[in-house]
This record gives structure tokens, C-alpha cells and sequence, in this order.
């Protein structure tokens, strides 16, 4: 059940150490260029990885997008591709990298938010007391005593916004193929941001630049997104963002390593609020008895006590993953979870 913690933990991780790398970059290239390549690289890096699958041993048995994953892609695109990366790029621009990378605790704020008033996902008051946690982290580090308001930190603000939208929707399509969500998702909005950038008349930069660029974009956006995807399958939204605010504790460790910063008293208070936030999440157990309504969906599965069909069609070993569309009936039991694809029921 747990094993959704790990890939939204490590692309914390890599979305993370991305903010700083790509701060250092921007001196030299143009923010709404930065955005593009950032995308583009994921996207490029990602379908070189689809294509080579079977070289390095990935098996394709993941389900793949519908028609009907469309219009939840599109805007999964539009708001997290396009419209976020762009705020991002512009507000780093004109903030520090430390700065900025605590700022992004509020994607997390907004993903849990959106999820538990929106969509009505399932949040107790141990998740809340954790996520409470991780933003007083956020707080400490990032409060310098004054209330003057930073066009940086607003359009970091907007960033955090869209990628809550676009995190929340990506988990409507979580049960399809990651790797192709991820890839198409840089590949349109890495491209059509860097068609605006040069209509704009922002001009390509240095070989050796674009090839750093789209290595962090690959990792940090391309990688990242894949996991998170993953996470959002296992974990459902709200306890994905939740892990996934540790990113910019990260960002902000590494941005401070590179500008050689002292270890400052409100930085200790931060990571252990945060510590504190993850030890809550990891330590949570739900289980009550719940109602599986019957439902029809297709993702990757073995057969295990929510996956108990026949195989029509030619034989299958029913202990390895493999992907099709199959028919769950009504059950109602009672086990650990959490509201992944199977677990969206209401509570009373």
C-alpha cells in the first residue's frame, strides 16, 4: 500500500534540486525560453525512454490514454505545463533561489486544498496536523519580518496555483501510462512556449546551456512528473502533495550548499517542523470498512482481493503486473488504504 510514498518522496527530490539549477541559468537566458526547453527536455528525454523500453528492460503494460483522458490532459497541460512553468521562470527571475524554492510550499497548500474542497478527498486530522507542519516549516524560513509584497514571490504564487490544478486533474488520467502522460505533456507546452519565446524575440542560447537546460528539465520535470504521476495512483492528491512539499525544503538546502549560506537558526526550526510533518504522514493508518462500488477502468494490476476476473482473451499470468480494461464487482470490507484509484468513497 505504501509504495506510492517512495516516487512521490524521490520526485520531491528532483523537482526540488530543479529550482536552484535552474536560477543559476537564468542570468544568461530568457525566462519564457527557459520555460519552453525546461518542458521540451522533459518531453524529448521522456520519449526517448518510451522508445527504448525494451532495451532497458521497462515493460509497456500500462494502460494507455483514451479519448476520454483528453480534455483532462489538455488542461493538465495548459495550466501545468504551460501557464506554471512560465510564472515559475519569470518570478525566479526576479527573486533568490532560497527564496523561491520555500515559496513553492504553497503548490503543496494549493494541491491539498483544491483536493479536499473541490473534489472531496478524504483528509483526518493527522494528514492536516502534518501538512500544518510543513508549512509552519515554510513559514519560519521564509519570514524575514516584513509584509512587503514581491511581484517575485506573486507570480511564484501563480506557479504554485496552476500546478495545484494541474496536479489535482493529472490524478482523473493517474491510471494511464505515466511515462506518456509526462512525455506528451512536455513535448506540447515545452514547444509552444518556446514558439511564443521566439515570437517574442528571445533568442535560443548556447549549445552547451540548452543541453543543461533540458538535462534539469528531464530530471526535475520530466522524471519528477512520471513518479509523481505514480504517487498520485497509490497515494491519491492531497497525501501525494503532502509528501511532495518537501521539494522545496530541498531546493532551498541545495540553494544554500551552492552560495556557501551558514546553517541558520530558522533553517534548523524548518527541517524539523517538516520532519515532523513527514513523520505524521508516513505514521498515518486509515482503515475502516468501506464499500467498492462496481466500477470498469484499465491500468496495470496483478490479481490480488480488488482484482478477481477472468481473462477472456489469451492466457495471462495473473501474478505479474499486465494492463486491461476489466470490471470490478461490489465488495465491502475493511483494510488499511488510501484514496487511490480503488478508494474514493465518502465518508460519514
Amino acid at each position: 500500500m505504501r509504495i506510492g510514498i517512495p516516487f512521490a518522496l524521490f520526485s520531491a527530490v528532483l523537482f526540488g534540486a530543479s529550482t536552484p539549477l535552474a536560477k543559476s541559468l537564468l542570468v544568461s537566458v530568457d525566462p519564457w525560453m527557459m520555460a519552453g526547453l525546461l518542458y521540451l527536455g522533459a518531453g524529448i528525454g521522456l520519449a526517448a525512454l518510451n522508445v527504448g523500453r525494451p532495451l532497458i528492460g521497462l515493460p509497456a503494460v500500462e494502460a494507455p490514454l483514451r479519448r476520454m483522458d483528453l480534455p483532462w490532459l489538455g488542461l493538465a497541460v495548459l495550466a501545468g505545463g504551460l501557464a506554471g512553468p512560465l510564472f515559475l521562470m519569470f518570478g525566479l527571475s526576479v527573486s533568490d533561489a532560497a527564496t523561491a524554492s520555500l515559496l513553492l510550499n504553497l503548490e503543496g497548500l494549493a494541491t491539498m486544498a483544491i483536493a479536499w474542497i473541490v473534489f472531496r478527498e478524504n483528509v483526518d486530522r493527522r494528514l492536516l496536523l502534518g501538512a500544518l507542519a510543513i508549512l509552519a516549516g515554510a513559514v519560519v524560513i521564509s519570514w524575514d519580518g516584513q509584509a512587503t509584497l514581491q511581484w517575485g514571490a506573486v507570480l511564484i504564487a501563480g506557479a504554485c496555483l496552476c500546478w495545484g490544478i494541474d496536479n489535482n486533474v493529472t490524478r482523473k488520467i493517474s491510471s494511464s501510462d505515466p511515462v506518456q502522460i509526462a512525455m506528451i505533456k512536455g513535448l506540447v507546452a515545452g514547444s509552444l512556449n518556446l514558439i511564443i519565446a521566439l515570437t517574442n524575440g528571445a533568442h535560443i542560447p548556447a549549445p552547451d546551456l540548452v543541453a543543461a537546460i533540458c538535462a534539469i528539465g528531464f530530471l526535475g520535470y520530466g522524471i519528477s512528473l512520471a513518479l509523481f504521476v505514480l504517487a498520485l495512483r497509490h497515494l491519491g492528491t492531497a497525501r501525494t502533495g503532502a509528501y511532495f512539499s518537501l521539494a522545496p525544503f530541498v531546493g532551498a538546502i541545495l540553494a544554500i550548499v551552492m552560495l556557501s549560506e551558514p546553517l541558520s537558526f530558522r533553517l534548523t526550526i524548518a527541517g524539523m517542523l517538516m520532519a515532523i510533518g513527514l513523520w505524521l504522514h508516513l505514521t498515518e493508518r486509515h482503515a475502516h470498512n468501506h464499500t467498492h462500488h462496481a466500477m470498469e477502468h484499465e491500468h496495470q494490476h496483478i490479481h490480488d482481493e480488488h482484482h478477481q476476473h477472468d481473462h477472456d482473451h489469451s492466457p495471462i499470468d495473473a501474478t505479474k503486473p499486465h494492463s486491461h480494461r476489466h470490471r470490478h464487482v461490489r465488495m465491502t470490507h475493511r483494510h488499511a488504504h488510501y484514496p487511490d484509484i480503488h478508494h474514493r468513497h465518502d465518508h460519514a
